[in-house]
Order: C-alpha cells, then structure tokens, then sequence
C-alpha cells in the first residue's frame, strides 16, 4: 500500500475509534435515571391518612416536596378503618396515618406494616353546631335530647369508637340520626343544615371557622386519640416513605400540627 493509503487508512480507523467512544458516553448518559439524583432521595410515595389529617398533611406534603426536589407525594383521606381496608386488599401506599392505635393495630395483625409505627399526635372530641346553634346545645347531655338531629361517626371509625367511649364514661345513650364514615361526613352535616349538632375533632372545628360553633365538654378526656403512623410493608420506596415520617415527627412538623389544634403523644 502506498504511504498516502496507509495515511488515508489511519485516518478513517482514528475516525472509528472516536466514533465509538462518543457512542459509549452518550449511552451511559443516557442510562442515568432522572429518577435517581446524585445526593438525596427523589421519587413518589403515596401517603393514606385519616380525613381529621387533610389540612395538615396537604401542608407537610407541600413542604416536603419543596424540601426534596424531584419528589412528588400522592395524599389519599377517608376513615381509618377504610384505609385499612384498602391497604390490606392491594391498594398502593407507601405510608400509613392512622387516628387510633386501634386500626394501625389491624394493620400490623396483617403483617403489612414496615418496623415499628411512631405517635405523632394526640385529638380530642368536640361537640359542633351550626353558628346560630339552633337546638341550644350547650353540653354533651343536651345531645340526648329528643328530637334532635345528631350525627356521629360510626363505631368503627376512630371518632366514632372515642363517641362511644365517651357515651360509657359519661353514661349518656346517644340517639343519632345518622353515623358516618369518616369525621370529614359529620362536619359536613353540621355545615349543610343537616344536623342539629355532631361529634368532631377539637381539629375539624378550628378548620371549619366561621362556618360551625364548636362546644368543648369535660367528658371529651376520656376518649382522647392517640395518631400513628408507618410506612407500608409493601412500599417500593421505603427510604422515602422514612423520610416523609420523618418531616412529620420533626419539629417544624410538629408546629404544623399543634397550630391546628393538634395535641403532643404522650412520650
């Protein structure tokens, strides 16, 4: 071969070699998850949570994810005992916020619960009415009057299980008119003229302004909630679902929390 082959020869194969490598490192960049960042931990979770929880855990999601880019939180509220319900028929969640030990306990009895669930928060019973107070409802007696239209939540709701504990405690036989699945439903009756007077979260009144009239009754102590809360056992992103308890834990959580209305867990 003649000398300006052999120069054309080793041009084209330098040519070939710079080709493949170009190649290799456009392949392994295009290998890199937008999904798995450099430091941190991005990605999605799906957080079940008691309806008395909506305000606050809208709030906790929106900081969290403002705190760790790239992730997005999914919030899905009903009562308690439908989310369990949910959990352990399939329904994907990552974490877990329960209004009483009482549905977390079933959540552990199916082994779908990840370590140990952690207490963050503490509510209590209030009784509310229209702002007008129309039945002149002024204690937890004046709920047994004849007549009057109570709603309460059902026995297996969180709410509904503290009602009946105060009911024992109190010795007073309530008589409502409708029980409900979930503490949001109670709140709704009262606020659309349905009910004379229901039996909510301290938390549900203060939410609620303007729109209701909330009684505090000494009986209320009795049947105070304790909230846990866990990451799911079957969670695919159980880094993330650690961290998002972890924000709720935390102090500024916690501010969150007691602002509306919230109480301390015992420690």
């Amino acid at each position: 071969m003649s000398p300006a082959g052999k120069n054309i020869a080793r041009l084209l194969l330098a040519g070939a070699l710079i080709a493949s490598l170009a190649g290799c490192s456009a392949s392994t960049a295009s290998d890199a998850s937008p999904d798995s960042p450099a430091t941190g931990t991005a990605g999605s979770i799906t957080v079940f949570a008691a309806a008395s929880l909506k305000s606050t855990f809208t709030q906790l999601a929106g900081d969290f994810e403002a705190s760790h880019p790239g992730t997005t939180v999914h919030l899905s509220f009903a009562g308690s005992s439908d989310l369990v319900t949910q959990i352990t028929a399939g329904a994907p969640a990552d974490v877990f916020a329960s209004a009483d030990t009482k549905n977390m306990s079933k959540l552990q009895d199916s082994g779908l619960v990840a370590g140990t669930p952690v207490d963050f928060a503490t509510n209590t019973l209030q009784i509310v009415v229209p702002p007008s107070n129309p039945a002149s409802i002024a204690s937890l007696a004046d709920l047994a009057k004849p007549g009057l239209k109570l709603v309460i939540c059902a026995p297996q709701v969180p709410c509904g299980a503290a009602t009946e504990t105060v009911e024992e405690s109190a010795g007073v036989m309530l008589a409502p008119v409708s029980e409900e699945s979930s503490v949001t439903d109670v709140l709704g009756k009262v606020t659309s003229g349905e009910a004379d007077a229901g039996l909510v979260y301290v938390t549900d009144v203060l939410a609620a302004g303007d729109k209701v009239k909330g009684i505090k009754f000494p009986e209320s102590s009795a049947a105070a909630n304790t909230y846990p809360i866990t990451t799911v056992g079957t969670s695919p992103n159980k880094n993330l679902a650690n961290e998002f308890i972890a924000s709720v834990t935390a102090p500024e959580g916690q501010k969150i929390l007691a602002a509306a209305g919230f109480g301390t867990p015992r420690g």
